[in-house]
């Protein structure tokens, strides 16, 4: 039996977590048509997102880590670090210093300012954030492994846009669920799709009900400059990854209720960004987040090339 499959097997099969397993989430018909118009009004926007929003993943061109680096320049010239060769980019624009969880961004000509929240700066510490740069977008990315994405509306990869794939809505896969906390919250490395080690916090667990089967996943929180400490993730396999969805894994996030259990909605389900695009850096779920049964709901592999 593949080893990845035994743990969540064992769960699934043990009748110690049968009382704790939340079931499908009872709903009315008004609800069920309420949260399946909701969910395909956000399929519909991620895919409008994807054809042509400013931070696609498919208007990224290009990613430079800072790696052992305290500071990358940007701008056209031969030597710069993150290098634009375009006209509308000045030789020389900015300088990037990375110092803790924060980032100082500097320009290196003065006619050309950046942008953060619609204001022009000339020099700013920030944490991860995007600031323009004339047309272009930098997203400045921590996790603990700072990097520059850069992103162009004019990017050639919008071509290869061929929309999004999902499941049909399947609200048996909807579920309100209690968050079993963790008794000692412990840190864990989760492994990174650029052979990142990046830490999180195991926060504790959800028992669910899929099928016939008590499944139980894994809530961590990244421990990353710009994580919300209330944020949850669920980053998950299940038998249709590397089949019917995308080979690294699927991701959910948590919905937390006034009552102060989660919806855990798998038709919500959605691909990591470097299913689209080669300059992200994801978590790759862990073992014990893999799922022995066939979870068909949310987003499908479209199979983007790279």
């Amino acid at each position: 039996m593949n080893p990845l499959v035994i743990g969540p097997l064992l769960l699934a099969l043990n009748g110690g977590i049968a009382s704790h397993a939340a079931p499908p989430q009872a709903l009315d018909p008004a609800a069920r048509d309420s949260i399946t118009s909701a969910i395909l009004t956000e399929r519909e926007n991620e895919e409008n997102d994807l054809k042509s929003g400013a931070t696609s993943y498919l208007a990224t061109i290009e990613r430079v880590d800072f790696g052992e680096r305290s500071a990358l320049v940007v701008g056209r010239a031969p030597d710069c670090d993150v290098r634009i060769d375009d006209p509308a980019m000045p030789l020389h624009a900015i300088r990037v210093s990375a110092a803790g969880d924060s980032f100082h961004v500097a320009t290196l000509d003065p006619t050309a300012p950046f942008r953060w929240q619609h204001l022009d700066y000339l020099e700013l510490t920030l944490g991860p954030a995007a600031i323009e740069l004339g047309r272009w977008t930098l997203r400045l990315s921590h996790q603990r492994f700072p990097a520059i994405i850069v992103f162009d509306p004019q990017s050639p990869r919008f071509s290869a846009y061929k929309g999004r794939e999902y499941f049909p809505v399947d609200l048996s896969l909807r579920f309100a669920a209690a968050l079993v906390p963790a008794p000692h919250p412990d840190t864990v490395i989760i492994l990174s799709t650029r052979g990142n080690r990046r830490r999180a916090l195991r926060v504790g667990w959800f028992d669910v009900r899929i099928g016939r089967h008590d499944c139980r996943l894994e809530a961590h929180r990244l421990l990353e400059p710009g994580v919300d400490e209330n944020s949850l993730s669920i980053f998950f396999r299940d038998a249709t990854t590397g089949h019917e969805t995308y080979p690294v894994g699927r991701y959910l996030d948590p919905e937390p209720m006034p009552d102060g259990r989660y919806v855990l909605d798998f038709n919500f389900a959605y691909n990591p960004a470097c299913a689209f695009s080669p300059h992200y850096n994801c978590p790759i779920p862990t073992r014990a987040n893999t799922l022995p049964l066939a979870v068909r709901a949310g987003e499908m592999d479209a199979h983007y090339p790279h």
